[in-house]
C-alpha cells in the first residue's frame, strides 16, 4: 500500500530552495511586460544576486512568482496578471523616487 504525500506550498519552497522571475517592460512601447528570466534554486539566487549588484528593485509576491514562473521566457504577461504587475511597478517608481 501505498502512502500518499501531500506538501504544504510554502514547505516545498523551502525544501526547493527561492524562485525569481524577471520582467521587462518599456512604458515608452506599447508591449505587455515579457518574462526575460526565470527560476529556482541556485538559477534563482543567481538571478536575485545580478539584480542587487544592478541595484534593480525587487517585489517578493508569493502568489504571483507561482504563475510567472508556469510562462515561457519570452512571452508577455497575460492580460489577467496586468493588475498585478502594474501595482508592483508602481510600487517601484515611488521607491525610486524616493532614492
Amino acid at each position: 500500500m501505498r502512502q500518499t504525500q501531500y506538501f504544504h506550498p510554502k514547505k516545498v519552497r523551502t525544501m526547493n530552495g527561492p524562485t525569481a522571475a524577471v520582467i521587462k517592460y518599456d512604458n515608452n512601447q506599447e508591449v505587455a511586460p515579457t518574462i526575460i528570466a526565470q527560476g529556482s534554486g541556485q538559477v534563482a539566487k543567481r538571478i536575485i544576486e545580478l539584480a542587487q549588484q544592478n541595484n534593480i528593485q525587487m517585489q517578493e509576491d508569493e502568489s504571483l512568482i507561482g504563475t510567472l514562473l508556469n510562462i515561457d521566457l519570452g512571452e508577455s504577461v497575460p492580460p489577467q496578471l496586468y493588475a498585478a504587475i502594474a501595482e508592483i511597478l508602481l510600487l517601484l517608481e515611488e521607491i525610486e523616487k524616493k532614492y
